[in-house]
């Protein structure tokens, strides 16, 4: 697993390089990350969001929800709880004045924790998602196996995470792009040139398409099926618990 991380002068472990970083472009996040993507974002959650509505769950969990933008699509089902974890405060300060502005404080819970030691339960949750979040997990197989602990059997969880194009020329595109106009993009934006670098760094190298899809069965799921969205630069990952 690489062990790319934010700030690479930095004697703080990834996890905690991961958080500092979060609470340092939390103001930045959303309007970047609609310029990065053309906006094409919003069209990927919400198909996340029908995934997990043809389950139907009462308890939804989105783990690294960042500012609440998969939470808040997600207070679409008809589900009675909805909770949004992330390590970073910064995130989800501003993830709560979202979710207030909407009205929709007393159906989504922003929580702070650790996404590879959650304080839930066993089996409490009957859909779990992670929206750009697994690649900055610390240990993924450690994160993927509390995801599968605190989902109850049969439940559904499924990842957007970007990945590469396999075609030419959409491959060679993507990398121009992430390796030449994203860091740009990123240091025009966002006070801290660093986190841009690493979110294309640690895109680059994180397993995707079949290789996160053995290291899901390798953690226990089943079920497991891969949708590349938009030219292969995303991936929508669906699985469940035995």
């Amino acid at each position: 697993m690489s062990k790319i991380k934010p700030y690479k002068n930095s004697d703080l472990g990834k996890k905690e390089q991961v958080t500092q970083m979060f609470d340092t472009i939390s103001g930045d996040y959303d309007g970047l990350n609609r310029v990065i993507s053309f906006g094409i974002d919003i069209k990927w959650r919400k198909k996340v969001v029908k995934i997990i509505n043809k389950s139907n769950p009462d308890t939804i969990l989105d783990i690294a929800t960042g500012t609440g933008d998969l939470a808040i699509n997600l207070a679409e089902t008809n589900a009675s709880k909805i909770v949004g974890l992330d390590i970073s405060s910064g995130m989800l300060d501003i993830g709560r004045d979202k979710i207030k502005k909407k009205a929709l404080d007393t159906k989504i819970e922003m929580v702070l924790g650790d996404s590879e030691n959650m304080p839930f339960e066993d089996n409490s949750f009957d859909a779990i998602t992670v929206a750009f979040g697994v690649r900055n997990f610390e240990n993924l197989e450690n994160g993927l196996r509390e995801i599968l602990r605190v989902l109850k059997p049969h439940g559904t969880f499924v990842i957007l995470e970007t990945s590469m194009p396999d075609k030419t020329p959409y491959r060679q595109g993507y990398n121009f792009y992430t390796k030449n106009i994203l860091p740009l993009i990123g240091r025009a934006f966002s006070k801290d040139r660093s986190a841009y670098k690493y979110l294309c760094e640690s895109a680059s190298v994180f397993p995707y398409g079949e290789a996160l899809n053995n290291i899901l069965r390798k953690i226990g799921f089943i079920n497991v099926e891969d949708l590349p969205q938009t030219f292969g630069v995303a991936t929508i990952y669906k699985s469940s618990k035995p």
